[in-house]
């Protein structure tokens, strides 16, 4: 049988860590090593590559609704196509790739993604043009949460790791700082085909190089897959998402109410499913520490929050202001790009700031951001929003390094990439459920014109300022591991063998 060990603090690992290249006790690379190196920049590569394929649509809407014919309701399905197949396929792939490996897995998300582009690049119909989005999401999704699987398989605890994770962080910034300008400067060259041509050949390319530089890693005791959860929860999360996306034409449609009921239900049968298994793909009892929970609830705010307003800016530029896509790509910048920046400095805090102490001020941060962002007039310049995005940005890049790392170490050490598949799961359903919000806000509290969708911008920010504040109120209610009456932590509000913390051992 297995027994729980602490961990060495990160000063007596670094104090004891093996030569560069060599293997250390629990199986994972030396962080110094060529194949960890290796391995980081593959994970970072997937990670961007997913981000310029998710921001493609922000910048060819409008060439891309001229060719096909798109209405409201279609182009609204092509913006969130991705996030759904994401949202569904995250959790379930960060454990497929624990168990049978996180290499395999990661490579079968970049010949999913590949595929899925050649089908967007050829999509005779909206029809099929979001349903390639949709798979794009899945293949995303395998990516994303494998990357920090491989991370954490390479890297142990301690600065080493968080490091890494900076710059992970640091890839979501660039791939939303990049993919609109690169999908714009496309679309301009070659129509809106093009960018779906280029990510195929990127992710094909993924695929060739992570396979002949990933090292496989799995869990030391693998398990089934859990068919029911996988199962259950697409079902949940397919529904639910799809219930709000139609919701934004309308929420006592049919259509809307049953898939918002179908939904519910699904979920609470994964609930239910995952209590009665022994090795279900997500296990509930993690949200009885409270390191998880904040982490969980960090990026479903992050998602709600900053992600949801920041990623219409285009839109309120284009409309409002008369600004071209690529102008609103190069001006988004000033929160992407700052983003991605802070993130990687992220990495230089004092070991005195906690990752919750990131998450929490991460979150006031981009509120303050937010609320920057309000008070817009008709006559409003583009710098105007500088300050506010400026802010953001900054904040936003603390926030995904420390939710880089939060992901795996508040999960037990061989299940990183399930962390990081619930963890993103999170942010997905936030960001699905922001939009809805602002969208609605914007189409319903300022009536129709540029003037009307400057009011209804006026209401959206303070609204999310208020959901990411939300989340640091949260994180700060959340009480720490208390103390047993002899001294030990209590097994409830501590439980062992986080990946922060522990490791199994044979």
């Amino acid at each position: 049988m297995p027994v729980i060990s602490r961990a060495a603090s990160p000063e007596t690992a670094t104090a004891t860590a093996p030569e560069p290249g060599r293997a250390l006790a629990d199986g994972r690379r030396n962080p110094t090593s060529p194949g960890s190196r290796r391995t980081l920049a593959v994970a970072v590569a997937g990670t961007l590559l997913t981000l310029v394929a998710f921001t493609v649509p922000l910048t060819t809407l409008t060439s891309t609704a001229a060719g096909l014919g798109l209405g409201g309701g279609a182009q609204a399905w092509l913006l969130s196509g991705m996030s759904l197949g994401s949202a569904v396929a995250l959790l379930a792939s960060g454990a497929i790739g624990d168990d049978h490996g996180r290499r395999r897995t990661f490579l079968a998300g970049a010949v999913v993604l590949a595929a899925a582009s050649v089908l967007g690049a050829l999509a005779p119909s909206a029809l099929l043009l979001v349903g390639a989005r949709v798979l794009q999401g899945v293949g995303g999704a395998a990516i994303v949460a494998c990357s920090l699987g491989l991370i954490a398989s390479a890297f142990p605890e301690g600065p080493g790791r968080a490091r890494a994770t900076g710059v992970w962080g640091a890839a979501i910034g660039a791939g939303v700082a990049i993919g609109p300008l690169v999908a714009g400067g496309l679309d301009v060259a070659g129509g809106w085909r093009l960018p779906y041509v280029a990510t195929a050949i990127g992710a094909a390319l993924l695929a060739a190089v992570g396979g002949a530089l990933l090292r496989e890693s799995r869990a030391r005791r693998p398990g089934r897959v859990d068919l029911a959860g996988t199962l259950l929860l697409g079902v949940a999360l397919a529904a639910l998402l799809a219930g709000l996306i139609e919701g934004r034409s309308g929420w006592d449609r049919p259509a809307t109410i049953g898939l918002l009921a179908l939904g519910l239900v699904a979920a609470a049968a994964f609930t239910l499913a995952e209590r009665r298994i022994a090795a279900p793909m997500l296990d509930l009892d993690l949200f009885r520490h409270p390191d998880f929970t904040g982490a969980t609830a960090a990026a479903l705010a992050s998602g709600a929050g900053v992600l949801s307003l920041l990623s219409l800016i285009p839109t309120l530029l284009e409309r409002t202001m008369g600004v071209g896509a690529i102008l609103a790509a190069v001006v988004l910048l000033a929160w992407s790009a700052t983003s991605a920046l802070t993130a990687l400095g992220a990495r230089w805090l004092p070991g005195s700031v906690s990752p919750r102490a990131q998450l929490i001020g991460g979150l006031v941060g981009v509120a303050a951001g937010q609320l920057a962002l309000a008070g817009l007039t008709p006559d409003a310049s583009i710098w105007r929003l500088l300050p506010g995005m400026l802010v953001a940005g900054a904040a936003n890049g603390v926030l995904n390094a420390a939710l880089g790392r939060q992901a795996v170490a508040t999960v037990p050490a061989d299940r990183a990439a399930m962390g990081s598949g619930a963890n993103n799961t999170a942010r997905y359903l936030g960001s699905a459920l922001g939009l809805t919000v602002v969208t609605v806000i914007l189409t319903h509290a300022g009536g129709s014109g540029p003037d009307g969708l400057i009011a209804g911008w006026n209401v959206a920010a303070p609204v999310t300022a208020a959901i990411s504040l939300a989340g640091a109120v949260l994180l700060l209610a959340l009480r720490r591991p208390r103390l047993s009456r002899a001294g030990g932590a209590d097994p409830i509000a501590d439980p062992p063998a986080l990946g922060e913390s522990a490791f199994l051992e044979d």
